[in-house]
């Protein structure tokens, strides 16, 4: 059996997820709270720490009043905290860019470079399409020799664009807004994603109702490539550390190398 070749130097990655309660349209409030939650609560060293989508308003279609440029306040805030606690800082904000509004995942390192993801598939049943822009780019980022898929909410929905080709990355991260009438979706699709890409899925939603009533119930979780659960959390706020192996990973790609085994496509 081969060994994968980066097998030996890659070392475990702490992930930190907060699976937050969000003030509807309140980014002061969102940031201020964020910012106390994780002064107490972050009690150990962590290499990323992952918000949920829209952490700084709640999910809304109020693009136009909410909307921050690249240098705004929110970005300025993920900044400072990824500087404070020494780790990547993950999550979406809305993103006025030449004249455009974007649901935007934002990959914030400890020195205040940035990478992002627009989100792709935009949800439709909630009038995203008819307030904001899709991405078209794929975004695959690395951290501790980690390639970590980017995505948000809906796109869990979408296999063909998450699809794993020749391993191209090690985690799916996604962020989301998620209800909790369609949570039986969610708590399928994220194992689902896990064992068909041969990878972990880390899962972070929000809890709490938003603006419009719709209530939210968390069920943030990570899976393991061959679907068990690593971390767990509905209905409750929570913050919590977990860290995920390498090993695990390499074992199943080499015991079970379904992926060489997969269709190949392009998409269009």
């Amino acid at each position: 059996m081969m060994e994968h070749p980066n097998y030996l130097n890659i070392n475990n990655l702490k992930v930190t997820i907060f699976q937050a309660y969000l003030f509807w349209e309140n980014i002061d409030k969102n940031l201020q709270n964020l910012a106390l939650r994780l002064s107490t609560g972050v009690k150990e060293k962590t290499d990323l720490i992952v918000l949920p989508e829209m952490f700084n308003t709640g999910f809304s279609m109020n693009a136009e009043a909410l909307a921050e440029e690249m240098n705004g306040k929110t970005m300025q805030w993920m900044a400072g905290i990824a500087e404070k606690y020494e780790c990547v800082v993950a999550g979406s904000l809305i993103i006025k860019e030449n004249n455009n509004y974007y649901n935007r995942l934002i990959w914030m390192l400890p020195d205040g470079k940035s990478s992002h993801y627009d989100k792709r598939h935009l949800f439709g049943l909630g009038d995203e399409d008819k307030n904001y822009s899709p991405g078209t780019e794929k975004v695959i980022v690395e951290l501790k020799g980690w390639k970590i898929r980017l995505a948000i909410c809906y796109d869990l929905r979408f296999p063909v664009w998450l699809r794993n080709q020749q391993e191209e990355y090690d985690i799916l991260l996604l962020i989301a807004s998620w209800p909790d009438k369609r949570s039986a979706h969610w708590k399928a699709l994220i194992p689902a994603r896990a064992i068909e890409n041969q990878s972990y899925v880390i899962g972070a939603n929000r809890i709490g109702h938003d603006g419009k009533e719709v209530y939210y119930s968390g069920h943030s979780m990570c899976i393991d490539p061959m679907g068990k659960t690593v971390y767990y959390k509905p209905e409750d706020e929570d913050l919590y550390t977990f860290s995920i192996g390498y090993e695990e990973l390499a074992k199943t790609r080499q015991n079970f190398p379904f992926l060489k085994d997969a269709d190949h496509f392009k998409i269009i």
